[in-house]
């Protein structure tokens, strides 16, 4: 779809999305056309309704990814095809949220310690010293740290937007022997290809192994760390907000889950049971 795709992405670009998010949404399109083997512009809404129930029912695809190619699809016949009467629903999630495994301070020090490959540690060291999406750890430039004001500029991060979250003393001293060693022009972590960034499933395939080393057996990718990052600064007294800023959520609700997480907010609750001692019963 050479003239629609660039279309296409050309109105995504207009409205600010994100490098994720068109690849996203051009990728739903792109599994339309060839899930029915016919140009998107030919295929009808009944049609796409169907699709979205083939992702669900016989694909069985996470409702998150369902509901992205949901939203890449409307965009496609709402926008750029310019059908503004076009509706496409999923059914709502039913799979219960879980609260996703965090990692102790022990055993991401471990992660790191076991890590040897200068390049691999430091990747890691940033991903969770400064609380960073994994898109986000992967694009970082040389020049997005600042030594002077101590702080690492992440640009346009989730939503398209710029942030800056913190460089820690130790961490800025783990990069400075890092760019002595390799030497980046541009991107921090170059890929194999010096001109591009480090992949997504390189950086996972780091982390998975760093796990694997330290012996954890938690569930969970390398946004773990950013987990980890948040619920630990939580646990010595950071406040929300800043936590808010620094991670980079557009809502405080986001950040605020990390309350059911942080270890001294159940530990520092005392229970109720303890609080039978020495309470009357009354007589029968």
């Amino acid at each position: 779809m050479g003239a629609l795709r660039k279309q296409m992405d050309g109105d995504l670009v207009v409205r600010g999305m994100s490098v994720r998010t068109r690849e996203a949404y051009l990728g739903a399109v792109r599994g339309l056309a060839k899930h029915y083997g016919r140009r998107p512009d030919q295929i009808s809404e009944e049609e796409v309704r169907n699709y979205l129930l083939y992702l669900i029912e016989e694909r069985r695809l996470a409702w998150s990814s369902c509901n992205v190619a949901k939203q890449g699809l409307k965009f496609f016949y709402r926008v750029t095809l310019k059908r503004r009467e076009s509706q496409f629903e999923i059914p709502r999630s039913r799979t219960k949220q879980k609260l996703p495994q965090i990692l102790s301070r022990e055993e991401v020090a471990t992660l790191i310690e076991k890590t040897a490959n200068v390049k691999h540690r430091v990747i890691l060291m940033t991903t969770y010293g400064a609380g960073l999406r994994l898109n986000e750890s992967c694009h970082l430039r040389v020049a997005d740290i600042d030594s002077d004001r101590m702080t690492i500029r992440v640009e346009q991060g989730k939503g398209g937007k710029d942030r800056y979250t913190l460089l820690s003393p130790k961490l800025l001293a783990e990069l400075r022997l890092y760019w002595r060693a390799f030497r980046p022009a541009h991107w921090l972590f170059p890929g194999q290809n010096p001109e591009q960034p480090i992949s997504d499933i390189s950086v996972q395939r780091i982390y998975q192994a760093a796990k694997r080393r330290a012996g954890i057996a938690k569930e969970g990718g390398i946004h773990a760390l950013r987990h980890a990052f948040a619920t630990h600064l939580l646990e010595a007294g950071v406040d929300v907000h800043t936590i808010q800023r620094l991670m980079g959520h557009g809502h405080i609700s986001t950040t605020q889950r990390y309350f059911h997480l942080a270890r001294k907010h159940l530990a520092g609750t005392t229970s109720p049971l303890e609080l039978l001692e020495g309470a009357k019963i009354p007589p029968r």
